[in-house]
């Protein structure tokens, strides 16, 4: 049997004080890195996801709790839409991928894990960040500390929109 060791994920499971209600409504009042919030802005909030697929995997989501694209106005989506870019503009001056997938998970059956806030995954993507953990183990392996990303990208959110 093969073993992945993760000792860090106890806190996780054994936290019994977990916030109750949306991360995105929580996350509104920017409590900064032990939320791992980047930037809240006027209508979006940035922050980083934690459980990420790469390294610099943020979350990008309108601050209002909708569901849906059609509950946003226009305002509110070339807002986040901008979010979306910015973070990707970020990334690029900041970690240098070689690409992104974005993507917008809408309803439980697409995939979305908090369906009821809409929100952006922006998942920086390198040349040969797939390795044979990944292919072999169905293991990521993410080379840096999330607090030590969070750290280069947050000064680059403090004036987000």
């Amino acid at each position: 049997m093969d073993r992945l060791w993760a000792p860090w994920r106890m806190t996780y499971i054994l936290d019994e004080d977990k916030p109750g209600g949306c991360i995105f409504c929580l996350a509104k009042d920017g409590k900064g890195a032990d939320d791992l919030v980047l930037g809240v802005g006027r209508y979006c909030t940035v922050m980083m996801n934690k459980y990420p697929y790469n390294n610099g995997h943020l979350l990008v989501a309108p601050r209002k709790h909708v569901g849906r694209l059609q509950e946003l106005d226009h305002q509110e989506m070339a807002a986040l839409l901008d979010a979306v870019r910015h973070a990707t503009d970020v990334l690029d001056q900041v970690m240098e991928p070689d690409g992104y997938n974005v993507g917008l998970n809408l309803g439980r059956v697409a995939g979305a894990g908090i369906e009821d806030h809409l929100h952006f995954h922006v998942v920086p993507r390198w040349n040969g960040d797939h390795n044979f953990m990944t292919v072999l183990g169905e293991v990521r392996v993410i080379p840096e500390h999330i607090r030590t990303t969070y750290e280069k990208l947050r000064p680059y959110f403090a004036n987000l929109e």
